[in-house]
C-alpha cells in the first residue's frame, strides 16, 4: 500500500505498454518521407498529431496529410504499419501488477493516444492474454481522442478528478513525460515521474 493514496492514474505508453518513439520516425523515412524529424518526437509534435489525438481529424484525413510527405503511391496501409511500429509489447508482469493494484486502489488509465493505436494495442493485448481491451484493468479509461483533450492540458486531469470525485492529494499519477507530471503536480495531484531506466515492476511495485 502507498501511504495516503486512494486512487492511482496510470499513463499507458512508456508505463504499461512498451513503446519506441524512434521506430515510426525510421519507418516513415524508410517509406521515403521527408522532414519526419520535424513532424514527430516524444517531446513535441505538429498540430496534425495533436488533432488526431484529440479526435479532431479522421484517420483518413490523417493518412492523407502524412502521404503529402511521402513519395507518390504510398498507401494508407503502409502509413498505418509505420505509425503503429511505435507499439512494442505489454510485459505480463505489469498486467499482473494492475490486477493486484485494483484490489487496493481505484485505478484509472489516462493516455494521449488515437483510434489507430488503440485498435492496434487492443489487438496486441487480445493476442497476448485474451482480453478485448484495457478496460478490464481499470475503474475507468480516459483516451485523449475520445474525450477531446490531451495531456498536459489541466482540463483532462480536472475531468478525471471531477468525474470520479477524487481528492488530488490522495491521488497518484504515474507518467513518463515530465511535462505531464508538472501539469498534474500543479493541480495538487501526487506524482511519480517514470524516468528512463525506471519501470512499474522494478521501481514502484517491486516485490519486497
Amino acid at each position: 500500500m502507498i501511504e495516503g493514496i486512494e486512487a492511482i492514474i496510470f499513463d499507458l505508453g512508456g508505463v504499461i505498454l512498451n513503446i519506441d518513439y524512434a521506430r515510426p520516425v525510421e519507418a516513415f523515412k524508410a517509406l521515403g518521407a521527408e522532414r519526419v524529424d520535424d513532424l514527430y518526437s516524444k517531446q513535441a509534435q505538429t498540430d496534425l498529431f495533436d488533432r488526431l489525438e484529440t479526435g479532431k481529424i479522421s484517420e483518413e484525413a490523417f493518412f492523407d496529410a502524412l502521404a503529402a510527405y511521402c513519395p507518390k503511391g504510398t498507401t494508407h496501409r503502409q502509413l498505418e504499419v509505420a505509425w503503429n511500429s511505435i507499439l512494442l509489447d505489454f510485459p505480463l508482469r505489469r498486467l499482473q501488477i494492475l490486477q493486484q493494484v485494483q484490489l487496493h486502489y481505484s485505478t484509472y488509465l489516462l493516455s494521449n493516444t488515437n483510434s489507430i493505436h488503440e485498435r492496434a494495442f487492443n489487438a496486441l493485448l487480445h493476442q497476448m492474454v485474451g482480453y478485448p481491451s484495457l478496460a478490464v484493468f481499470f475503474d475507468k479509461v480516459y483516451m485523449s481522442h475520445r474525450v477531446g483533450l490531451r495531456k498536459p492540458d489541466p482540463a483532462i486531469f480536472e475531468l478525471v478528478l471531477r468525474e470520479n470525485r477524487l481528492t488530488p492529494q490522495k491521488t497518484l499519477f504515474i507518467d513518463d513525460s515530465p511535462q505531464h507530471i508538472a501539469a498534474a503536480s500543479a493541480l495538487g495531484i501526487q506524482t511519480i515521474h517514470l524516468a528512463d531506466g525506471m519501470s512499474l515492476e522494478e521501481t514502484i511495485f517491486r516485490p519486497k
